[in-house]
C-alpha cells in the first residue's frame, strides 16, 4: 500500500520532470537528468542551476518568484527534453536552410536561441488554446448571458474541459504514455526520500504516484484560480476582454505557485482540500512505473543528493 502519512516527513523542495525514457531532478544547486539509453545502459547528466533571482532579489518576492520558476522550468524542461531525446534518434535529420543560416550566425548560441524560441512558442499555443479560446467560445453566448460575472464562470469551466480534453487526447499517445510512467517514478521515488526511506526499487515501488507539488496540479491551480480572478474582472468590451486574459496570466501563474507551494508545505485539512483536484487530474498523467524506470528516477534523485546532501533547501515541483 502507498504511504499517505502518520508519520513525520521530510520537508525538501528537490522536485522534476520525466523525460524521453528518463527523469530529471532539480535542487537548489544543480539538477540530474538520468536516461535509459536503447543498450539499456542508464546515462546521466548533471548541470548548474541558474536563475537570475540571485541577480535581481525582486525575483524572490511572492508571485514574482512564481512567474519567474515557472519560466525557468519550461526551459530547464526543454533541455532536458533535448538531451534525452538525442540519444533515440533513428536517422539524422536535414536542416533547414533557415536553421544552418541561424546555426551560422548564431555559432554556440544557437542551441539556446532554439530552446527559447520553442518556449515562447509553447506559452503563445497555450494562451490561444486555454485562455483565448474559451473567451472566444463564451462570446458565442453573450446574448443568453447577460451577466458578465457569470460570463467568467462559463468561461472557466469551458477553459477546464478544454484542458482536460486535451490530457485525455495525449494521454492516448503511446509514447506519452511512457513519460507518464516515469512521471509515477519520479513521484514514488520523491515520496520514498520524504519519508525517509532508503532510495530502493522496492521501497520507491510501495509509494503512491501522485503528489500534492506536481506540476500537473500547477496547471490544473492556474485554471481554477483563472476563474475567480477573472470574475472580478466585469469588463464587457471584447477587446478588453480579450487583453486582460492575457495580461493576467503571469499573475495568474505566480498566484498559483504560491498555492502549490503552499500545499507543499503544509499537510493541514484544508491543504489536503485544495490539493485534491490536481491529485485527482495525476490519475491520468501518471501511470504506475516498472522496476528498470524507478531505477533511472533513483538515480536522478540521488545525483542531486551527491551533490547538495539532504536536499531540505532544494526546489521546484515535482
Amino acid at each position: 500500500m502507498p504511504n499517505t502519512g502518520g508519520e513525520k516527513m521530510k520537508q525538501t523542495y528537490i522536485g522534476g520532470q520525466a523525460v524521453m525514457e528518463g527523469v530529471m531532478m532539480r535542487g537548489k544547486k544543480i539538477y540530474t537528468v538520468a536516461v535509459r539509453k536503447p543498450d539499456q545502459k542508464i546515462i546521466m547528466d548533471k548541470q548548474p542551476v541558474r536563475t537570475i533571482a540571485n541577480r535581481y532579489p525582486i525575483f524572490k518576492l511572492p508571485i514574482l518568484r512564481g512567474i519567474l520558476a515557472f519560466m525557468e522550468s519550461m526551459v530547464v524542461g526543454m533541455k532536458t527534453l533535448t538531451y534525452s531525446a538525442s540519444f533515440f534518434e533513428e536517422e539524422e535529420v536535414q536542416s533547414s536552410k533557415m536553421d544552418s543560416w541561424l546555426e551560422k550566425k548564431l555559432g554556440d548560441r544557437f542551441e539556446n536561441f532554439m530552446i527559447g524560441f520553442t518556449v515562447v512558442v509553447a506559452i503563445l499555443l497555450a494562451i490561444g488554446l486555454f485562455m483565448v479560446a474559451p473567451l472566444l467560445l463564451t462570446g458565442l453566448i453573450h446574448k443568453w448571458v447577460p451577466t458578465g460575472r457569470f460570463r467568467s464562470l462559463i468561461e472557466g469551466v469551458i477553459r477546464i474541459l478544454i484542458f482536460l480534453l486535451y490530457i485525455l487526447l495525449i494521454s492516448r499517445m503511446k509514447d506519452i504514455q511512457r513519460v507518464f510512467q516515469y512521471h509515477g517514478a519520479e513521484h514514488k521515488t520523491i515520496h520514498c526520500y520524504e519519508h525517509g526511506k532508503e532510495l530502493t526499487v522496492e521501497n520507491a515501488r510501495t509509494q503512491s504516484r501522485l503528489h500534492k507539488r506536481c506540476g500537473t496540479s500547477f496547471l490544473l491551480f492556474v485554471m481554477l484560480v483563472s476563474i475567480f480572478v477573472f470574475m472580478f474582472i466585469d469588463i464587457e468590451n471584447m477587446w478588453l476582454r480579450l487583453f486582460s486574459r492575457i495580461a493576467l496570466v503571469p499573475f495568474i501563474a505566480g498566484l498559483s505557485y504560491e498555492i502549490i507551494r503552499l500545499a507543499g508545505r503544509s499537510d493541514s485539512f484544508l491543504v489536503r482540500l485544495i490539493s485534491y483536484p490536481g491529485m485527482g487530474l495525476q490519475l491520468l498523467t501518471t501511470a504506475e512505473p516498472d522496476d528498470e524506470q524507478l531505477a533511472v528516477a533513483i538515480c536522478a534523485m540521488q545525483g542531486v543528493l551527491d551533490e547538495e546532501g539532504d536536499g531540505d533547501d532544494a526546489g521546484k515541483n515535482p
